[in-house]
């Protein structure tokens, strides 16, 4: 499958006002692309808009809930209007709820699940007859690693997330099946430094926060532009979110009690909030119309990354530790 070259895509991007989103769609603009951007912030957008179009960048905004499909059709439909065509949907729109199960509210567990697993399916609902016309393209989703482990006070967000993964897994099979040459990516990252702390709901009592390292959203937004280019299945964005998820694999039971240990104290700041403080739940807020949180003194560099942008490098790298677990195998014979 032969994807088209950034500077010459058209690219929408859902939840482009703040974080992931916004540092993909800026990326993409200063790489050439004509950019469409999307979420329920008129004044992120409006920003983000200014922001690109003062480095000569091409774009225009729509304003979008993606829990209403009509809404994001209208994403999609404005982008053929406007540009011509489709050639890639980034969807990273997300929100969230920090607190215990027994503390979610019907209504609230809903809303989770609306935007952030219905919203991805409308996206790819509505981004794939264009696709198809095209005759190539890519379908990129945003999830996070809690696609596959599970962290406690998140868990709408977490069933979100595995949700993500398990229509994407089915959709790309149905697409190969057919023989139509869309890319179906999974975005996962780690614990990210964007404003989403910031702008969730919380019955925590306190400001959450994510279980430190955080990386910055330009590591993400560079593992997305890299699959826009080259058709690429799962690409997990975070040293921390990578180890976690092997950990996982090999014993559920050991990430079960390291979580245990850690996630629950390590996401309470000591900063007070209240779940009657503005969130985004419902509506957008204004203030974090930025790319980076506030944790940035607790971000770190992320180096695996290389591996899945340099196959050859990654292949070669595991017939290595294969051959040395081999020849450690049969010493241990001798």
């Amino acid at each position: 499958m032969q994807l088209k070259s950034i500077q010459q895509q058209v690219v929408a991007v859902v939840g482009a006002s703040s974080g992931i989103g916004r540092e993909t769609a800026l990326q993409f603009a200063k790489k050439g692309a004509k950019v469409v951007v999307a979420a329920r912030s008129q004044a992120g957008l409006d920003s983000l808009v200014e922001e690109i179009r003062s480095f000569g960048g091409d774009t225009i905004a729509v304003i979008a809930d993606v829990a209403d499909f009509n809404q994001v059709k209208t994403i999609a439909d404005k982008t053929v209007e406007h540009f011509g065509r489709l050639d890639t949907w980034v969807h990273a729109a997300a929100t969230g709820m920090f607190a215990r199960f027994e503390q979610i509210t019907p209504e609230e567990f809903k809303r989770v699940i609306e935007v952030n697993l219905l919203g991805q399916a409308y996206g790819a609902m509505a981004a794939i007859p264009h696709l198809r016309r095209e005759g190539r393209g890519a379908l990129i989703h945003v999830s996070s690693v809690e696609a596959h482990v599970s962290l406690p006070l998140q868990s709408a967000y977490a069933a979100s997330k595995h949700g993500i993964e398990g229509f994407l897994d089915s959709l790309r099979v149905e697409l190969m099946h057919e023989g139509v040459p869309i890319s179906v990516t999974n975005i996962m990252p780690s614990v990210i430094n964007t404003p989403f702390y910031n702008k969730g709901k919380t019955k925590l009592g306190v400001k959450p926060t994510g279980v430190p390292p955080y990386y910055q959203p330009n590591l993400v937004a560079e593992a997305i532009l890299y699959a826009a280019e080259h058709p690429t299945r799962d690409l997990l964005v975070g040293d921390t979110g990578r180890v976690l998820d092997f950990i996982h694999k090999i014993s559920p039971h050991l990430s079960d009690a390291l979580l245990n240990l850690v996630a629950i104290k390590g996401q309470h700041t000591k900063t007070t909030k209240y779940e009657s403080d503005p969130n985004n739940l419902y509506d957008p807020i204004e203030g974090y119309d930025k790319a980076e949180g506030n944790f940035s003194q607790l971000a770190t560099p992320s180096f695996l990354e290389v591996l899945d942008f340099n196959p050859i490098a990654k292949w070669g790298a595991i017939a290595g530790v294969g051959a040395l677990a081999l020849f450690a195998l049969q010493a241990f014979k001798d």
